[in-house]
């Protein structure tokens, strides 16, 4: 079987029958259930997957500006405008006059922030073991390692 193949016939939400889906439909339909699994899981503690990513950031890489941050979370520096002042204004991260450049804020989580990012973990945790569940631990690994090459080829970062 090419990498582009699946054994059995996909339809997708418009009722089409893919006998042979690509790999990166395969992907895309992944990236599509993904965000919609995140955008119910997080409903609960009033986040959306941008806002949860952007914690997600913070947490491990802590003063990052609005254009790393969008570039990281993989949004418009526009987009991440709105998604920093929201969370500013949950008092979930705070953003600080760089000190090299005036015209850049550094963002931080508070620790309001860290605890709801605590509670989220937990939810995508429980959401990685169901799209995980069947797979070993060492295939998930491998899983792991082929996407960030993936990533990494097609300048992606990872």
């Amino acid at each position: 079987m090419s990498p582009g193949q699946q054994v059995a016939p996909v339809e997708d939400d418009a009722g089409l029958v893919h006998h042979n889906p690509r790999l990166i439909y395969a992907i895309g339909r992944l990236d599509r259930v993904v965000r919609r699994e995140l955008t119910t899981r997080l409903a609960p503690v009033g986040l959306t997957w941008p806002q949860y990513t952007t914690l997600s950031v913070l947490d491990a890489k802590p003063g990052l500006s609005n254009a790393q941050l969008a570039r990281r979370a993989m949004i418009s520096p526009q987009a991440m405008s709105e998604v920093t002042t929201s969370l500013e204004r949950m008092r979930l991260l705070e953003r600080r006059v760089s000190p090299t450049n005036n015209r850049i804020l550094r963002a931080r989580l508070t620790a309001k922030g860290r605890r709801l990012l605590a509670d989220c973990e937990a939810r995508v945790d429980e959401l990685e073991r169901q799209m995980l569940d069947g797979i070993s631990e060492r295939e998930s690994q491998r899983l792991l390692e082929a996407i960030r090459s993936c990533v990494r080829h097609l300048g992606g970062g990872l």
